[in-house]
């Protein structure tokens, strides 16, 4: 058997490890009974995406659907949307920041500097949740959304770092000596040249960063007290003792669809463009 056979084999075994839970999770979405099974099919069934729009009379006769609180799964994904406006600039300002600062600060210190500035993304989630309860707390702040957000910047700041750090260092610094040689200020120098060039990793990093406080479990697990994320409220879900409701598989099915959705319109975007320039 040559490399290329092999290599290829191992792609195939590899895709079919990652890809069957997702295919028998969403055949599973599907069926008309709970547990979620792909195997014990007992009809085939939308009730778990219309729970979300159903009437409440209709909910009231379904023994699965009435022992689930719609009204709070709504709040717990409107708190996750809330933390996510505040943690996707406060993560793009800090990991700017920081990647300025690396890059234009070069000293025998910056490979301390980039080892203290990425230790929030090696730190366990449960370590970075519970110190910012702690730290909060030791100022009178309870634990709730607001802590959430500040354990959730804590590392997702580690990524937009990252990703404009990597832009930055094939950015031609003398762009902006030209500019200031002009009379430019350093504001006007960077809103004019370096802005635009960061752009394209700026938007990256916001949907990076956006993903990545929507999912966050662990360290939201250990901060948020007595409020709830899209995340724990799942997480919670899914410790049921009989089985969670196929309604999480649902929901997985549609975050599913609408990544797949959205990464072939960036696809079928980026083939348009390429044609427009050719």
């Amino acid at each position: 058997m040559t490399s290329q056979r092999i290599l290829s084999l191992y792609i195939w075994i590899f895709a079919i490890f990652m890809f069957t839970p997702l295919i028998l999770m969403i055949v599973s979405s599907f069926n008309d009974t709970s547990p979620p099974s792909a195997t014990d099919w007992r009809g085939f069934t939308f009730k778990w995406y219309e729970f979300f729009w159903m009437p409440q009379d209709q909910i009231s006769q379904d023994p699965i659907l009435r022992s689930l609180d719609r009204d709070r799964f709504g709040m717990c994904f409107r708190n996750s949307l809330s933390i996510a406006i505040f943690v996707v600039p406060l993560s793009l300002l800090f990991g700017l920041s920081g990647a300025i600062f690396l890059t234009r600060w070069q000293t025998q210190f910056n490979g301390i500097l980039w080892w203290i500035l990425l230790s929030p993304m090696l730190a366990p989630g449960i370590v970075l949740g519970l110190s910012t309860l702690v730290f909060w707390g030791k100022l009178g702040v309870d634990a709730g959304l607001f802590t959430i957000t500040m354990a959730q910047v804590t590392f997702t700041a580690g990524y937009p770092l990252l990703i404009l750090l990597a832009r930055l260092q094939r950015f031609p610094v003398e762009l902006e000596l030209a500019a200031k040689d002009l009379g430019a200020s350093p504001m006007r120098t960077f809103w004019r040249i370096t802005f635009p060039f960061l752009a394209p990793a700026l938007t990256t990093a916001g949907v990076i960063t956006f993903l990545a406080s929507m999912e966050n479990y662990n360290t939201t697990m250990f901060a948020k007290g007595g409020a709830c994320t899209f995340a724990t409220e799942i997480g919670a879900m899914a410790r049921n003792p009989n089985g969670h409701p196929p309604l999480i598989n649902a929901v997985g099915t549609v975050i599913i669809v609408l990544t797949v959705a959205f990464a072939f319109l960036h696809a079928w975007r980026k083939s348009k463009e390429l044609k427009t320039i050719r």
